[in-house]
């Protein structure tokens, strides 16, 4: 059985990606089942809390208040919103609720201590509750996991050599300094990536390795085909391939072969067949209702008859323990 490892070289990476198709989704497909029950796959509903307005130039963001998009903008949503619609997605199938804010950064004030307190609400209906909201000091990391929040999100979009081309309001350092905030606070980190906005096969790579060789694999790692929208820079951009999501879920869940892969943005535009060869590929993660923060995403009936299909279960809230983030950063510390 292969185990976890923290030195993948790109050279490694790269030869697990340029694997022919087929054997690639055999060999993504035995680890898969070797490490994890491939027949559950999580189901999580992203509701977007605060929409637009965004300071950030992040090329692929309709959120971007610099881009002419048809984004309507609107305020954080009250608290009692978000928990309704929390119970929503959950009589729907989903066990995880992903809140998301077109934030830089987090700000202490009373808007934070609403995200807190939506954070409380999902929380006690039994349902993990994910946030992505910008860059977090480590109070801020603390006050988010004392409020309950199990995960939170906070992608690296792509490899350090071509972020510059995609963001440049933020660096790649802040962005893994939130990262280590999160997992010394003890929640769990997810953090991807997005492929098709012009990158090279050494950036997707890049991507990989670094979260690979990061001191604990993240939990959950999110694959985003890029949906290009109309007003911002990558807005020409050719459909991303089926076969190349393909290869970056096999690729992922063979250098990280307990991580969640989720099967994010994107998924609209393909097929059930497609989507089927993800999930053989080792994807065990999907978003479900007809939003992804501002762009259109399969509706949960469909995703529940395409379950029905392919013999799919959705996996359980919690199923590896609410304090697995916990155990994960002592074993960390205790070793180093």
């Amino acid at each position: 059985m292969q185990s976890n490892r923290h030195n993948w070289t790109s050279a490694e990476i790269k030869a697990v990606y340029e694997t022919p198709l087929l054997e690639l989704i055999h060999r993504a497909a035995t680890v898969h089942h070797e490490h994890n029950a491939a027949h559950e796959v999580q189901v999580s509903s992203l509701l977007s809390i605060k929409t637009g307005g965004c300071s950030e130039d992040c090329g692929y963001c309709p959120q971007a208040a610099r881009y002419h998009t048809d984004v309507n903008v609107h305020k954080l949503l009250q608290v009692e919103e978000v928990v309704d619609s929390a119970k929503q997605a959950k009589a729907a199938g989903a066990s995880r609720m992903c809140l998301g804010a077109a934030w830089r950064e987090v700000r202490d004030n009373r808007d934070f201590d609403r995200v807190l307190d939506m954070v409380k609400g999902i929380n006690a209906l039994d349902m993990e509750v994910c946030c992505t909201l910008g860059m977090l000091s480590e109070d801020q990391a603390q006050k988010l996991a004392n409020a309950g929040l199990y995960a939170y999100n906070h992608n690296l979009d792509t490899s350090s050599e071509y972020y510059n081309e995609i963001i440049t309001t933020r660096t790649y350092e802040d962005r893994l300094k939130t990262l280590g905030h999160v997992r010394k606070a003890g929640m769990t980190v997810c953090s991807g990536g997005i492929i098709g906005m012009g990158e090279s096969i050494d950036d997707r790579i890049g991507l990989l390795r670094t979260l690979a060789n990061l001191p604990v694999h993240p939990d959950s790692v999110p694959i985003n085909a890029l949906v290009a929208v109309e007003g911002t820079p990558l807005e020409e951009q050719p459909p991303v391939p089926i076969w190349d999501m393909v290869r970056m879920i096999a690729t992922t869940r063979i250098v990280m072969p307990k991580t969640v892969v989720r099967l994010s943005a994107g998924r609209l535009q393909m097929s059930m067949e497609g989507q089927a060869l993800c999930f053989m590929a080792g994807a065990n993660s999907i978003f479900a209702g007809d939003k992804l923060l501002t762009t259109p995403n399969p509706e949960f009936n469909a995703d529940m008859e395409m379950f029905q299909i392919l013999g799919l279960t959705p996996r359980q809230a919690f199923k590896e323990g609410k304090n697995k983030a916990q155990q994960q950063h002592a074993e960390v510390v205790h070793s180093s």
